[in-house]
């Protein structure tokens, strides 16, 4: 992990309170303790936070302005977003519920393209967890629906629930496929533009025995951005005609099962 991804995901770690101890930090970022104290040096160095006992804490003059951006995820927003691709979105979803299991539990991550899914689940009794609140809007009308949500502090542009203090805040809900999205796919595997993002849907993929990611074509155009997983994580991918050879090729040498839509 790059030094600006570790600041990034130091930052939006602290949270609403303004505080994040050292050991949420050893829990959450991929580095040695000896490098997140150099990490914590340097953002103090730069004026940005403050070491404190057992851990960090914004620095009272900015506090108001990052504790604003801790709100905010890198990405599209996702009433700009749910538009995009609309016809090709819905094929993705309605195919990939044929992949539930009457009676099942599944996790469905927040996103414009699981969030088609929701429409063609009513009949099958399902438990679902899910991070995101136009999910939940979607299923509350199915009386044999049953959600279940994280805890955590809610991202408005992306209406998503996320845990940012690196502590467990998934409910003890067994639930072994997972349903995702992506900004970006390519070679180098599942990407989210924001760091804090793709730290949360890599939780998911460690609860999960299963996992579907459901995208459409154009998100395998010029991938950047924090890798979630390597593409042979993956069981299944689930797109439109619109992939090309190429990384329709790509994703079937990662042994992964490719579905057009």
């Amino acid at each position: 992990m790059h030094v600006e991804e570790r600041d990034s995901l130091i930052l939006n770690l602290i949270g609403k309170t303004g505080f994040v101890s050292f050991k949420s930090l050893e829990a959450s970022i991929p580095a040695s303790p000896a490098t997140l104290r150099r990490d914590l040096d340097r953002l103090e160095a730069k004026g940005v936070i403050q070491r404190v006992r057992g851990g960090a804490r914004l620095v009272e003059d900015e506090a108001a302005g990052e504790r604003g951006d801790v709100q905010s995820l890198a990405g599209v927003p996702f009433h700009e977003n749910i538009d995009r691709n609309r016809a090709q979105k819905e094929a993705i979803g309605r195919a990939a519920a044929t992949l539930c299991k009457p009676g099942e539990s599944i996790i469905i991550d927040g996103g414009s393209t699981t969030l088609q899914m929701c429409n063609h689940l009513a009949d099958l009794h399902l438990q679902v967890l899910t991070n995101s609140l136009h999910v939940v809007s979607a299923l509350l009308p199915q009386p044999g629906t049953r959600i279940a949500v994280p805890g955590g502090s809610v991202f408005r542009e992306q209406n998503i629930i996320l845990g940012i203090g690196g502590e467990e805040c998934m409910p003890r809900v067994y639930a072994p496929r997972l349903f995702m999205g992506a900004a970006f796919v390519g070679a180098q595997g599942v990407m989210q533009a924001d760091v804090v993002l793709a730290a949360a849907e890599r939780q998911m993929i460690d609860r999960a025995e299963w996992v579907a990611l459901l995208v459409d074509s154009s998100k395998f155009a010029a991938p950047s951005g924090s890798v979630v997983c390597g593409l042979d994580e993956l069981d299944v991918v689930v797109t439109d005609a619109g992939i090309s050879d190429v990384h329709a090729r790509m994703i079937e040498q990662a042994g992964v099962e490719l579905i057009i839509a």
